[in-house]
């Protein structure tokens, strides 16, 4: 067992060393996201900081009053915003001019997460505003955001492979290594589902009395 994942590790690693200036691209994209999300909420207006406020804390008292919850609900709307989510990326990324959109999608989806956690530290406050993000972001973005991101770098390599080689085998051979990788990064983005479920939803149950 512990060679087996010594093994996925060195994978893991070499298939990033070896596309590192494509990471290093989709990465930048993300963190600029990340910082237009936390710019946009530091420069709302007094009337738009309200509603924010208001939808944050009905959010929170209504999830108080939930006496239980129902998993399987939760889990299957997750897994299924993930799946799409997942096909819009790998979609795009099979086709020439749909590698600007993987870029907008990653930049959009760095704007939600910086957006998310300025919102609840502007409004919960320092201390409660990074316990609520990181029992509710934290787990499940550790798988999210790698899948994502990778699958970017895949669309932005079949991307390039198309531009150098135009030869139709060797095309469709790089569509197919990118739906395969693609497929995988998924199956990764429907586990942060179940982490997000059944691990950080039943943690924040436990914690959102002290809010």
């Amino acid at each position: 067992m512990k060679e087996k994942s010594l093994k996925i590790k060195e994978i893991i690693i070499k298939h990033i060393l070896n596309n590192k200036k494509e990471y290093i691209i989709v990465t930048l994209l993300f963190i600029i996201g990340i910082f237009v999300g936390v710019f946009f909420v530091n420069n709302l207006d007094e009337n738009s900081r309200t509603g924010v406020q208001e939808y944050l804390n009905n959010f929170i008292e209504k999830f108080k009053q939930i006496e239980k919850l129902d998993n399987i609900s939760l889990l299957k709307t997750s897994i299924i915003q993930n799946i799409i989510f997942g096909v819009i990326l790998w979609f795009f990324g099979t086709t020439v001019i749909g590698i600007p959109i993987v870029f907008g999608i990653i930049i959009y989806r760095g704007f939600c997460f910086g957006y998310t956690i300025s919102v609840c530290v502007t409004i919960m406050g320092v201390s409660k505003g990074l316990i609520f993000t990181l029992v509710n972001l934290l787990l499940p973005s550790l798988l999210i955001i790698p899948a994502i991101l990778a699958i970017g770098v895949s669309g932005f390599k079949l991307y390039k492979s198309i531009v150098k080689d135009r030869a139709k085998e060797n095309i469709k051979l790089e569509i197919i290594r990118h739906t395969v990788f693609s497929v995988i990064m998924l199956l990764v983005m429907i586990l942060s589902s179940l982490v997000e479920v059944f691990i950080c939803t039943n943690i924040l149950k436990g914690i959102i009395k002290y809010f």
